[in-house]
């Protein structure tokens, strides 16, 4: 389960993020960044050109919108 997944089922702190990107940063992985931890295109583009706490809230707001569904 990726990153995204298990933050979206609150299983997962945001915080989290940056220990796996460090894990990323750190192995082997053939993968980009981006599908190692499950973001989407709109949520890589949020922590790029925005910043951390934009891709937080982006994605605290979209896992209140499941949790309301």
């Amino acid at each position: 389960m990726t990153f995204r997944e298990r933050f979206m089922n609150h299983e997962a702190e945001f915080d989290e993020i940056f220990d796996l990107t460090d894990k990323w940063n750190f192995s082997d992985e053939t993968c980009t960044l981006r599908e190692f931890l499950g973001l989407n295109a709109e949520e890589e583009d949020i922590w790029i050109s925005e910043s951390d706490d934009a891709l937080e809230q982006f994605m605290e707001q979209e896992r209140q919108t499941q949790k309301n569904h």
